[in-house]
């Protein structure tokens, strides 16, 4: 296994559209006029790219991801990215235009290798898969895990889901006698925690507690943090986490070869400052200055996307909590009032 670390406009289902990880299992053939038989790929249970496939798709996202961070221009890479990670990349970027107009000319350009394609099998659109590679930024044992979808055979792949995780700590995935990965689906039963419920069931922990979570820096630590900082003297702080659980944002989960799942999923998160009369509310981020909206007299909201990596232990296990491997988390709003 391998551990640790941390939102665009929500757009149409471009695919916006990772919907439920079940399908019929159905191969439905038909003739053509020509006499040509056709497999309706829609139901029978394919794999969700060839490996070929999916190395052009990694190759494709990483050059756009450089050339829209090296210009600091969201567009240049609007098509390649989507879900959770268009919503951190694109605000992000657009900050950074805003206050690198000319571009970044300390960007560094991020090189991938010694990838891993971990590549379900599965009925029915949206496809998707998983790839793990080494990265040239961060701690050099860290890998970084993608997940690429897209909605039908003519959309090009994007990525949805990008989160670090620590070499050892990656799992082992379940795969058939030909390579190919088990998804698993959002109502899974035989999970701690069936995926489609995670975004709420994070969003419900961050709020009230409990013991769905393994202790950690996401999850116990993350609670004492906002505690400390709910009230300080002239300002209060008010937090508010909600479930992203449809189209792009929906859950994906992979088998592993203990029973469980690797499951990734996303949640917004908004962060409320308010000021006694006569208390001052300093913006002294510059990220948050590109992206505020109004001005924040007597309150400051952010907004922001956060997805993650989560171990979801079979339902037989030992252990039933669902333990983090990686969170990102990045502003995409800010409102002043």
């Amino acid at each position: 296994m391998r551990r640790d670390h941390g939102p665009r406009r929500p757009r149409r289902p471009r695919r916006l559209g990772r919907s439920a990880l079940t399908a019929a299992s159905v191969t439905v053939l038909s003739v053509t006029a020509s006499g040509c038989v056709v497999v309706h790929g829609e139901r029978e249970v394919l794999p969700g790219a060839t490996k070929t496939e999916a190395a052009r798709a990694l190759k494709d996202f990483t050059a756009a991801y450089n050339e829209a961070n090296g210009a600091n221009d969201p567009s240049l890479d609007a098509d390649r990215v989507t879900g959770a990670l268009g919503d951190i990349d694109g605000a992000k970027l657009k900050a950074g235009g805003k206050n690198e107009p000319g571009g970044n000319p300390n960007y560094v350009p991020l090189e991938l290798s010694d990838t891993e394609f971990t590549i379900p099998k599965k009925a029915g659109w949206p496809r998707w898969f998983v790839t793990d590679s080494k990265a040239n930024k961060g701690r050099g044992e860290d890998r970084w895990l993608l997940v690429f979808t897209r909605g039908d055979a003519d959309d090009v792949w994007q990525v949805s889901y990008l989160t670090i995780v620590a070499a050892e700590e990656v799992p082992d995935f379940k795969k058939d006698q030909d390579g190919w990965a088990e998804p698993v689906t959002a109502t899974a039963a035989d999970l701690a925690v069936a995926p489609g419920d995670l975004p709420q069931g994070y969003a419900t922990y961050l709020k009230d507690g409990g013991d769905t979570f393994a202790a950690g820096t996401h999850t116990t630590k993350w609670r004492s943090d906002r505690t400390k900082t709910a009230s300080r003297p002239g300002l209060a702080q008010q937090y508010i986490d909600e479930p992203l659980a449809s189209g792009d944002y929906a859950p994906v989960a992979l088998r592993t070869t203990t029973g469980g799942a690797l499951v990734f999923f996303t949640t917004r998160h908004y962060q409320k400052q308010t000021a006694a009369q006569g208390v001052p509310i300093n913006v002294t981020n510059a990220d948050v200055k590109a992206l505020m909206t109004g001005e924040p007299k007597q309150s400051l909201t952010l907004e922001s996307i956060s997805n993650q990596a989560v171990l979801d232990p079979a339902k037989d296990a030992a252990n039933q909590q669902v333990e983090f491997l990686g969170r990102i988390q990045g502003l995409t709003a800010a409102k002043g009032e």
